[in-house]
């Protein structure tokens, strides 16, 4: 079974781009929450990810990842591949 991938963004967010640039090169399957300007939405994204507001805010099986960066470290690590399966 697939683990699902949700992902925070705003549509025109350089970081945004990449994170989903990375997942599809990946072949994951994801769910996106495009939020723009839309402030009950990025609260209730920050109360997922502990406080933070910064766009991308990406989740795997309900675990916080983090950022685009940390994504992107986590696949340079290694780690991705296992958390996708």
């Amino acid at each position: 079974m697939a683990a699902n991938v949700e992902i925070y963004t705003w549509s025109s967010c350089p970081f945004c781009i990449r994170a989903k640039g990375l997942l599809n090169k990946k072949g994951v399957q994801f769910t996106e929450y495009c939020i723009d300007g839309d402030e009950a939405a990025r609260a209730k994204m920050a109360q997922r990810a502990n406080g933070r507001r910064s766009l991308p805010q990406i989740f795997i099986n309900d675990q916080h990842i983090g950022g685009c960066d940390d994504l992107h470290a986590l696949d340079a690590q290694g780690k991705l591949e296992p958390m996708l399966v």
